[in-house]
C-alpha cells in the first residue's frame, strides 16, 4: 500500500517559517521537513498565495520578498493544486453543504483534487471526514 498524500494548509505553511510560533513552529518545520523527505505534501495555489501575504506582512518577524519568494520556489517543486472551474465548484457545494467558508471549502476541494488523503489545518474541524480526507491539526 502507498503512503498517504497531505495537503498542508496555509497555517502549517506559516508556522513553519514563524521564528515567533514557538510550540507551532516546531511542530510545523518537523511536518515540512518529513513531507519534503517523503514527497507526499500537497499544495494549492491559494495557500502558496495566502502564505506570501502573511509572512511578508502580517507575522512578527516578516520575511523579506525575495525570502518568502524564494520559499514558494522551493514549495512549488510539491504538488501544487491550480484552481479550475471543477475545483470551484465542488468548493461551492462543499460550502453548502459543511458551512465552511467559501476559502475553507477551496482548500478541502484543492485537497480532493490532489488526491489527498489528509488535510493539516488549524482552521477546519479536527478528525471530520469529508469525502474520504482526514483533518487533523497538528497543533493540538
Amino acid at each position: 500500500m502507498s503512503a498517504d498524500k497531505v495537503f498542508v494548509d496555509t497555517n502549517v505553511l506559516v508556522y513553519a517559517y514563524d521564528i515567533d510560533a514557538g510550540r507551532k513552529h516546531q511542530i510545523a518545520l518537523s511536518i515540512m521537513k518529513d513531507l519534503w523527505h517523503s514527497g507526499l505534501g500537497i499544495l494549492s495555489i491559494q495557500t502558496l498565495q495566502e502564505f506570501f501575504v502573511t509572512v511578508t506582512g502580517k507575522i512578527a518577524s516578516p520575511l523579506e520578498t525575495p525570502v518568502a519568494k524564494e520559499i514558494i520556489k522551493k514549495l512549488s517543486k510539491w504538488d501544487v493544486i491550480t484552481n479550475d472551474m471543477e475545483i470551484v465548484l465542488e468548493a461551492i457545494d462543499l460550502h453548502e453543504r459543511y458551512k465552511y467558508s467559501f476559502w475553507d471549502s477551496l482548500i478541502v476541494a484543492s485537497a480532493l483534487a490532489g488526491g489527498a488523503r489528509v488535510i493539516l489545518s488549524e482552521d477546519l474541524s479536527d478528525s471530520q471526514s469529508i469525502k474520504g480526507i482526514t483533518i487533523k491539526n497538528p497543533f493540538k
